[in-house]
């Protein structure tokens, strides 16, 4: 099991990339958040097994269709034994 936090710059706000990213943690089975900064950024934690963690985090790297990803940071962290994935503001 791991805990990534991820931080993902570029037009990701107002694309549906937050909801985009609570279906594929389901269907990764990963849990976790995804929450918009003012900044303009996206932020998300994952948490599973570390191949599903990574798969989110690819997708991370391209968001869903309408984004246009710019940077990402990947943040290795300690678990928190989370329980469900949710859109947080």
């Amino acid at each position: 099991m791991i805990r990534r936090r991820v931080l993902v710059s570029g037009t990701v706000q107002g694309v549906f990339f937050r909801d985009s990213c609570r279906r594929a943690a389901a269907d990764a089975g990963v849990v976790g958040w995804v929450r918009n900064l003012p900044d303009g950024r996206v932020e998300a934690v994952f948490e599973g097994d570390d191949g599903p963690v990574e798969q989110m985090v690819a997708w991370m790297r391209r968001g869903p269709s309408r984004a246009v990803v710019d940077g990402v940071e990947v943040v290795p962290e300690p678990l928190e034994g989370l329980l469900v994935f949710a859109i947080t503001d």
